[in-house]
């Protein structure tokens, strides 16, 4: 009999249809609520993403799935509420829940340096929640696998299938170590039962490749020498555009996307085909026209716009967080009604003022100002304490500032005018902050910065002091007075300052809109690794 491996993992949801993606072990048809999909191989596994039509709006239906007409989910006895598919209601209000960077719950079992898994946690919550209090939407801004600090069971396996001492050594190396990582992180009972009933969006971080993928031109040069590096950036992104990119395109998209066609109809193994894809999805960087891994969703009057600041990013040339084509997109996708508008993306816009300005001042000097020697030592820097966020790409900041300033002004908006809020989500940086900005020429939208990290991981002591250093008044006078006296480095457009944080643990932030109003509040999983609960740590009203 055929068996369910990974799954069912309910991905997007609109108004009327919906999309369910499940792994098998063998080729088969998936069912569910009547909608029917063949599997496709890659590598010699077998996926589908089935799309489900017709249904009602503002409405809760729950789902079973079939493997050639027999059913194999919900699990037998399992108590937990059967997976539900509950379709947009533009009348109600929205709760999106964010978070990143987890680190498999089952790779860390009996592991001290871990406190509880915030995500199983969620889960356990919801479990005991009515469905109306359940979040609408589930939101992973990066690193949901972490293929270049393996645990203890992955590296077991890469010893039994090659050589650890040599080439990736204990990282994962190609599409087959990756699909591992998946099962480690996606497996989790609790888990598993989030992700089969919470619409979910993703979007990867670096460490879904490698830490520090795509710092800069120097850094892709150094690894592209690796002679290993080939067939774990394709490994990577294939497994990436499989199990992440796919479910986060509605029926609509899935229908003009060229590449996922051709993989349902091939009728053969199409790694070859993803592999193609992946090595010209990685040349974007050098400069090569690349894919488009962003993506919107709408949940009734909440625009919600993820942004990739990874793989988009040039380093060829003018640096950039993302390509001219690409923001040329996001801009297309700012006009229309709504009254909230989120963007996601990895690597928080707005840091502590004293860090952005570091991170600002370390990009002229990789940029020559000071000369080549010093350039090779900022480079140094930059590579090794991770100065590679959005303040580290001046020209995308002002950009992406420009572009909120306009919709906060309602230039994008039409008959709503602008949003009652703009608020960018994102997560990297292992401590979860709230921050307000004011934009240059004003706006009549709020604006905000809500960074939520890490779902699952550690953060040693020294990150907790350079972050609580880097959000203090003296440090940012401090370093404002350096870098604008001595290197001359403008002040960004944008002033913001600090509502909540920082914060430290493993947290799940979430934020509910409710017409022109908006609220958002940190959820901490407990210290004892087994601890089942959430505690709320701080709640503030927005607008």
């Amino acid at each position: 009999m055929t068996q369910l491996l990974l799954g069912p993992l309910l991905r997007h949801v609109g108004t009327t249809d919906a999309t369910i993606w499940v792994e098998t072990d063998t080729p088969c048809e998936v069912g569910v609520l009547g909608a029917t999909e063949r599997t496709w191989t890659v590598g010699g596994h077998h996926y589908a993403l089935v799309e489900v039509r017709g249904l009602e709006p503002g409405t809760s239906t729950t789902y079973e799935v079939t493997l050639d007409g027999e059913p194999v989910w919900p699990p037998p006895g399992d108590d937990r509420p059967a997976p539900r598919i509950r379709t947009v209601d533009a009348e109600r209000p929205v709760t999106i829940t964010f978070g990143s960077c987890r680190y498999a719950s089952s790779a860390a079992v009996d592991d001290p340096k871990y406190d509880a898994d915030a995500l199983a946690s969620l889960s356990r919550r919801l479990v005991g929640q009515p469905e109306e209090q359940w979040p609408q939407a589930l939101l992973l801004l990066g690193d949901q696998v972490y293929a270049d600090e393996t645990s203890a069971g992955t590296q077991e396996r890469i010893r039994r299938r090659r050589d650890i001492t040599k080439g990736a050594k204990e990282q994962v190396a190609d599409f087959e170590e990756y699909t591992w990582l998946y099962h480690e992180s996606w497996t989790d009972p609790d888990v598993r039962w989030l992700l089969a009933t919470m619409p979910t969006s993703m979007i990867f971080d670096d460490h879904d490749v490698r830490d520090d993928w795509n710092t800069s031109d120097s850094w892709r040069r150094d690894m592209a020498a690796q002679p290993w590096w080939h067939d774990r950036i394709v490994g990577a992104l294939t497994s990436y555009w499989v199990y992440q990119h796919l479910g986060n395109l509605g029926p609509a998209e899935l229908a003009e996307n060229e590449l996922y066609q051709r993989v349902r109809r091939a009728g053969q193994d199409v790694q070859p085909l993803l592999r193609t894809f992946a090595e010209a999805a990685d040349a974007e960087a050098d400069g090569a026209k690349g894919a488009r891994w962003s993506y919107r969703r709408d949940f009734g009057p909440v625009r919600l716009l993820v942004i990739d600041s990874r793989c988009g990013r040039v380093l060829d040339g003018t640096r950039g967080m993302i390509g001219d084509a690409e923001f040329d997109w996001i801009t297309d996708q700012l006009a229309g009604d709504y009254h909230h508008l989120l963007i996601g993306t990895s690597l928080p816009w707005l840091m502590a003022p004293a860090l952005h300005d570091v991170e600002a001042w370390n990009e002229a000097l990789c940029a020559g100002r000071r000369g080549r020697l010093v350039a090779r030592l900022s480079e140094g820097l930059r590579r090794g304490l991770d100065l590679e966020h959005w303040a580290a790409f001046g020209r995308s900041f002002e950009r992406l500032a420009g572009l909120i300033a306009a919709v906060g002004r309602g230039e994008y908006g039409g008959a709503a005018g602008a949003p009652s809020t703009v608020c960018v989500l994102s997560g990297d940086v292992h401590h979860a902050y709230i921050a307000a900005a004011s934009m240059a020429g004003g706006t009549r939208s709020a604006v905000y910065q809500l960074t939520c990290s890490p779902l699952h991981n550690r953060v040693p002591a020294v990150m907790k002091l350079a972050f609580r250093a880097g959000w203090s008044a003296v440090a940012e006078r401090s370093v404002r007075v350096v870098i604008g006296t001595v290197a001359r480095i403008p002040r960004p457009s944008t002033r913001w300052h600090r509502l909540a944080g920082p914060l430290f643990g493993n947290d799940v932030m979430s934020l509910t809109l409710d017409g022109p109003r908006a609220q958002v509040w940190l959820d901490q999983a407990g210290p004892d690794a087994g601890h089942p609960e959430l505690h709320e740590i701080t709640r503030l009203r927005l607008a």
